[in-house]
């Protein structure tokens, strides 16, 4: 006996359409079903994990600041994913980005220039590009599995972090705690609306920036290009499109999005480098673009969701008593029904039974 899948002649519109939402259901199901077995009400948990960081002005600034990385290392992923290109190193672009665009206010720390900003998210999206152009560069030109050398290249980039702050970049003022100096008021970036909270501007770069590639993908032949090859390699070459400089194109792209969130995260909402600036943002912005369906606009509405089970897992760990690992389990839980559920939309399941034939000599 083998199960196969086989693709359905036929795909239903409105389950394709309402998949992200039956999977977050799936999602809030079983996760009712987890707080149970841990012996706290299911109701209250729920409550506590995604309306209770809905209920105050500053929580909602908490929420944009939680999903500006998300959405934005998510959009980047959206145009890798879609032309068939598997970055899964994110997270390490992210961290590249952040320590190339501290650069400037570490380094330099007594030059006070209204440049310094700018050149700090220069820096750091040409930092997370480079980074990102090595499994660019070893699976144009050497056929190398690009998922296994953007996820090895993250645990590099993290031990390269944790080497800086510990020794050359470590603040010599700060009591021997691993951290970089505080960075200069020139080089933070500042809040939207600083009267009611400290949501900064990165949110409004990614909002800007899901606009400009949902536009590029519908509307320009570059995103025209990035669909056919995606689907399709045999046909973009008889369109005349490169398959090699797609690779470099989307990992590029993809990697600058990734390493202007970390500066910005850093510069926005930490004041200063330390070994952990990232929760794990460059994976949980995986789960981001496929709940958005690789859609930009609708990366915009699951980095919010996957931004509140950060601020509701903190939340619940305070009133709930439950561990942070709870966070995790709510985010690899809504994965696996995102998968699952496009799985069997676009699929159906069959069993095959195999009888052998003859006997062994």
């Amino acid at each position: 006996m083998r199960i196969e899948l086989e693709k359905r002649p036929d795909v239903s519109k409105l389950f394709a359409f309402v998949s992200p939402l039956l999977a977050l259901v799936l999602t809030l199901v079983f996760g009712a079903i987890m707080f149970a077995m841990l012996g706290k009400d299911p109701i209250a948990a729920l409550e506590a994990f995604f309306i209770e960081p809905l209920l105050e002005v500053w929580s909602l600034h908490e929420l944009a600041i939680k999903a500006a990385p998300l959405i934005l290392i998510a959009v980047g992923l959206a145009v890798c994913y879609r032309s068939n290109n598997w970055n899964i190193g994110a997270e390490g672009q992210f961290t590249i980005g952040a320590i190339t665009g501290s650069y400037l206010p570490i380094v330099f720390y007594d030059w006070h220039s209204p440049l310094v900003l700018p050149l700090m998210l220069i820096l750091g999206a040409l930092g997370g590009a480079l980074f990102a152009a090595i499994p660019a560069l070893l699976k144009a030109h050497f056929n190398t599995n690009e998922i296994l050398t953007s996820l090895m290249l993250v645990y590099i980039a993290q031990l390269f972090l944790d080497w800086l702050i510990r020794g050359a970049w470590r603040d010599p003022k700060g009591f021997n705690f691993p951290v970089s100096l505080d960075f200069a008021p020139e080089a933070v970036l500042p809040a939207i609306w600083e009267e009611s909270g400290r949501a900064h501007w990165a949110f409004v770069f990614a909002i800007v920036a899901a606009i400009g590639v949902w536009f590029m993908l519908r509307y320009t032949l570059k995103g025209f290009e990035i669909v056919v090859l995606g689907q399709s390699e045999r046909a973009g070459r008889f369109a005349g499109f490169s398959s090699k400089k797609m690779i470099w194109f989307s990992f590029l792209f993809s990697g600058a999005l990734a390493g202007l969130a970390g500066i910005a995260e850093v510069s926005g909402s930490i004041g200063h480098l330390q070994p952990a600036i990232s929760p794990g943002y460059g994976f949980t912005a995986i789960i981001v673009a496929f709940l958005g369906r690789l859609n930009p606009l609708g990366i915009i509405a699951s980095g919010l969701v996957l931004a509140l089970t950060y601020l509701g897992g903190e939340a619940a760990q305070l009133s709930l008593g439950v561990s942070d690992k709870v966070t995790r389990v709510f985010q690899g839980l809504l994965l696996f029904f995102v998968l699952s559920c496009d799985t069997l939309i676009y699929y159906k399941i069959r069993v095959v039974w195999s009888r052998l034939r003859g006997r062994a000599a």
